[in-house]
């Protein structure tokens, strides 16, 4: 996110240049590929020895814009599971009636995979769960048919048909009840069904622990943003599941604590859309909070075992 670099720059050109002395270390991180799953980028800078020898306690990442006053705060995120469901049967004339066709079999496979994110979607629009607290479930491809020099032969049934699901798991549920749900409701062997996982996000840390961040006061570090937001004269809602993916995801499965903030209040969340954009003011108040948060993060020793100066990311 270009604005919370920039802004995050800013706020330590101004905290050097009033003489501001840290009493442990402040790390930012520019990485690649974010937006393609951070394989080559933050997930390689994770598992290094560079990584290791910084020591990090606390981690910010992005977060999203915030459409009222309220800036938004994430301690978690849903995990990305992008499914392929194939169907295969015997070809035939398209005017011949078939059961267990191809298409016939990835249809009802659709239909209910329809019926379980429209009861998902259900919950947040009765304003029971927020959009990162539930499981979406969303088509990214459809292919069948057979081509021809022209489009497709349309004439035969197909012997194969494929589609392709992002689906966004929070760390808050059972993954293993969906996976199960897949293998017997969605693609079951019994029609003639397949599926694999083009990416399948952990939803637990190396430790089997779910991949979230305590709010409470076992997490010194909520405390002290919570408190430094505030004293910049910002405004928090309620903490949430963030519901894409952040890399963050990398540091979470590794035990650490990692939270999502974006200072980016009365602002339309347009991610990825046209014309997205952050007012003036918006941004220029966004520093003085960056900065109210380094110096309460940077000024910071954990009691304990902790007293030893650690440092962050």
């Amino acid at each position: 996110m270009k604005c919370v670099g920039m802004q995050y720059m800013e706020a330590v050109r101004r905290l050097k240049a009033s003489g501001f002395q840290p009493k442990r270390s402040l790390y930012l991180s520019f990485v690649p590929d974010e937006e393609i799953g951070g394989h080559d980028g933050l997930e390689k800078l994770a598992q290094s020895d560079v990584f290791k020898n910084m020591n990090v306690d606390i981690v910010l990442d992005e977060g999203l814009a915030s459409p009222n006053e309220n800036y938004r705060l994430f301690y978690g995120e849903r995990m990305p599971w992008w499914l392929v469901i194939k169907a295969t049967g015997a070809p035939g004339h398209g005017a011949k009636l078939y059961d267990n066709s191809a298409i016939e079999n990835l249809f009802k496979s659709i239909e209910s995979i329809r019926r379980f994110r429209a009861s998902q979607f259900d919950l947040v629009k009765a304003g029971l769960k927020g959009e990162g607290e539930v499981i979406s479930v969303n088509m990214a491809f459809l292919k069948a048919g057979t081509p021809s020099p022209t489009g497709f032969v349309m004439n035969l049934q197909p012997s194969e048909a494929e589609t392709g699901f992002d689906i966004r798991i929070p760390p808050t549920v059972n993954a293993e009840f969906l996976e199960k749900r897949i293998a017997e409701e969605w693609a079951p062997a019994s029609r003639n069904m397949s599926f694999e996982f083009k990416q399948k996000g952990s939803t637990q840390d190396y430790r089997g622990r779910p991949l979230i961040t305590a709010t409470d006061r076992s997490n010194p570090w909520w405390a002290l943003l919570v408190e430094a937001i505030k004293k910049a004269n910002g405004k928090i809602g309620k903490p949430e599941i963030f519901p894409a993916a952040t890399d963050s995801l990398y540091f979470r499965q590794q035990g650490l604590r990692a939270i999502g903030f974006s200072p980016m209040a009365n602002t339309p969340v347009l991610l990825h859309d046209h014309n997205e954009f952050l007012n003036q003011a918006e941004y220029l108040k966004g520093i003085d909070v960056y900065e109210s948060i380094i110096k309460a993060y940077t000024s910071y020793i954990p009691p304990g075992r902790y007293s030893l100066s650690r440092d962050e990311l």
